[in-house]
């Protein structure tokens, strides 16, 4: 079982945002937890790993060799992360850092995706995900022979 599946919830004023049902359950069942790690991801969302997901990519980095690229990965992606409980109606409090590093809420407009991608949960506001869709569907295009090769 796997995140799959793209939603439009909204955040509230206090920074709260709904977590889909299917979610919940996939985090429960596969990982045996009842939080996710918020962290900022490189196309300006917010990424939202299991904890036992994020505790390898962690491991991960903390076996980069040191240098430039390691301090740029703590600095910019694993020290910014906070680890996130459900209340009882199933929602996140998404700390006010990465809120306003992803732009959600912005511009009076609440609505935020929440999208399914396996492992992880990808977290946008919905005019940077209209962007990153685009950019993803260049991609695609791009590469007719992956295309022919998965069946698509």
């Amino acid at each position: 079982m796997s995140f799959a599946g793209e939603n439009h919830n909204s955040i509230d004023p206090k920074g709260r945002l709904s977590i889909p049902a299917r979610f919940r359950e996939v985090l429960m069942e596969c990982h045996g937890d009842e939080l996710l790690v918020l962290a900022k991801n490189t196309e300006g969302g917010l990424t939202a790993y299991p904890p036992s997901i994020w505790k390898g990519i962690v491991a991960k980095v903390k076996s980069m060799p040191n240098g430039a690229a390691k301090t740029a990965t703590l600095r910019l992606v694993t020290s910014p992360a906070q680890e996130c409980g459900f209340d009882k109606q199933g929602r996140v409090l998404v700390p006010s850092a990465l809120r306003d590093y992803a732009g959600l809420g912005k511009n009076d407009n609440p609505t935020v995706v929440v999208v399914g991608m396996e492992e992880k949960i990808e977290i946008y506001n919905e005019e940077l995900y209209a962007q990153v869709t685009g950019n993803s569907g260049d991609v695609l295009r791009g590469n007719p022979d992956l295309i022919a090769e998965l069946g698509l």
